[in-house]
């Protein structure tokens, strides 16, 4: 409702003022409930409306934040930060197009403000590369695999490089180790051997379906790992405290493995080598953010022109495309890096029919398996991240009774503790990058099963030092500005 008293007005100030401090200290899920306070009591404050679209641009909530910068507008239209926060969520988004005519609405409000102009520029520039890039694109049919292109063996390495080698076609647990120290020094592998290890795994991953079924045997475990977003040295320590992978001891990774912490390189290569080593013992899975769109924005795509060159970005993006989207763990547990469907009835052959080599789309099961998000309350509603939707507990029992199933292990989400179970135990995310980009104080988690119950034993665990790169060091400058 509307404010119509003054006491109104000054508890809504207030609340403010204490939604603010919450933010400074990065409780960003805080801030936004102190901001929704004071808009009960005052509704006609644009202030409130766009403070709370950037608390929600902290938590990648963009869509969330696209409605409250609208709103914001709506209540002022000359106010020149609900636009500028439109933009910057549209940008986070990767609809340069939609940042754009935000961006040109807060020049045109703010004529000589220096840093508009400077933002307004960016992002022209962003969206004159993006029209460059679809001009001369190429259809699918038309393209040829640049993983074809490409023999790393008349690569010649060089005599003076000292690093680990890969003697002939194997790689082995030798390399495997040495390479996963040159990472910790900072330094990187000779060029051949980061081909060897990414088209043997495209190899391996083109021989998968899109939905997998992993068999643990009876006494056997197996690992489950969420997003690691970049934290090579957070990856190494969940190696440290729960083994490095092995026949014995196999692993699962959920997904986003890659973007917003500057390390991704060294993530990606140290789980591909491991796929490589034991295909049997490591399992990974897409997530929203193997994709050029997400790449482009959060800093791999740079990341991997800086350390390894231009060839190697179109080689990822190719071996994104033939991740698998899903897992069944002994016929129980349905792991999947975003969530369930906007249809019912889905089944596990549905998902293990989608012809997966391609760029996510923007709509349908493969679109929602990437993206989806739980929700507390039943039924379906609109996604708070502008992409797929939130679902509610009579949604994921059902999913589960169709497919003869128990549980659904997924990630996607940042968790204060590393992990939360919602629908009545039925549904567990886990998110293994602990202060997720510096910033978020939250512990990471993994999930450990046993066959044949096969009941969750979730460990978490907390950051630990890095080197100072800052998170998305190598990011769309443009991108960088809003952070």
């Amino acid at each position: 409702m509307d404010a119509n008293t003054n006491s109104d007005v000054q508890k809504a100030e207030d609340l403010k003022l204490k939604a603010n401090e919450a933010f400074k200290a990065n409780k960003f899920s805080q801030a936004i409930e102190l901001y929704s306070q004071a808009i009960e009591l005052n509704s006609s404050n644009a202030v409130y409306w766009a403070n709370r679209a950037f608390a929600h641009t902290k938590l990648e909530e963009y869509g969330s934040a696209v409605q409250d910068a609208t709103k914001a507008i709506e209540v002022d239209p000359r106010y020149s930060k609900g636009y500028y926060r439109r933009g910057a969520a549209y940008l986070a988004m990767g609809k340069f197009k939609e940042a754009l005519k935000d961006f040109q609405q807060v020049k045109k409000i703010c004529p000589n403000d220096p840093d508009a102009t400077r933002k307004l520029k960016e992002c022209e520039k962003a969206v004159q590369k993006i029209r460059f890039e679809e001009a001369i694109s190429v259809g699918d049919a038309e393209r040829r695999l640049v993983a074809d292109s490409i023999d790393y063996h008349i690569i010649e390495v060089e005599p003076q490089y000292a690093g680990p080698r890969i003697d002939g076609e194997e790689i082995t647990l030798d390399f495997v180790k040495a390479m996963l120290d040159e990472f910790k020094k900072q330094k990187c592998i000779h060029k051949r051997y980061a081909y060897q290890i990414v088209l043997k795994t495209l190899e391996l991953l083109r021989s998968m379906p899109s939905l997998v079924d992993v068999d643990v045997p009876i006494g056997g475990h197996f690992t489950v790992c969420g997003d690691v977003h970049g934290q090579y040295y957070d990856l190494i320590n969940i190696f440290e405290l729960n083994g490095l992978p092995s026949e014995e001891n196999p692993y699962l990774f959920n997904g986003d493995f890659v973007d917003r912490g500057s390390f991704s390189v060294e993530v990606i290569l140290t789980l591909f080598a491991f796929k490589c080593l034991y295909p049997k013992a490591m399992y990974l899975a897409r997530g929203n953010h193997e994709s050029k769109s997400m790449n482009k924005i959060y800093g791999f795509e740079g990341e991997v022109r800086s350390k390894l060159g231009e060839k190697f970005v179109e080689l990822f993006a190719e071996v994104f495309c033939w991740l698998p989207l899903a897992h069944v763990i002994n016929k129980k547990v349905f792991v999947v890096h975003g969530g369930l469907f906007s249809v019912d009835g889905v089944k596990l052959s549905d998902i293990r029919s989608i012809d997966r080599f391609c760029e996510p789309p923007e709509e349908g099961l493969m679109c929602e398996l990437l993206w989806s998000d739980p929700q507390p309350q039943p039924g379906r509603g609109p996604s708070k991240r502008g992409v797929a939707l939130s679902f509610g507990g009579d949604v994921t029992k059902k999913f589960l009774q169709d497919n003869n199933l128990d549980l659904i292990v997924r990630s996607h989400e940042v968790k204060d503790e590393g992990y939360e179970i919602e629908h009545d135990g039925k549904l567990i995310t886990v998110f293994s990058a602990p202060n997720y980009c510096d910033q978020m104080g939250n512990k990471g988690a993994f999930i450990r099963f046993t066959a044949p119950e096969m009941k969750p034993d979730i460990v978490t665990f907390s950051a630990v030092p890095h080197p100072d790169v800052k998170p998305m060091a190598y990011a769309n400058n443009f991108l960088r500005m809003f952070q």
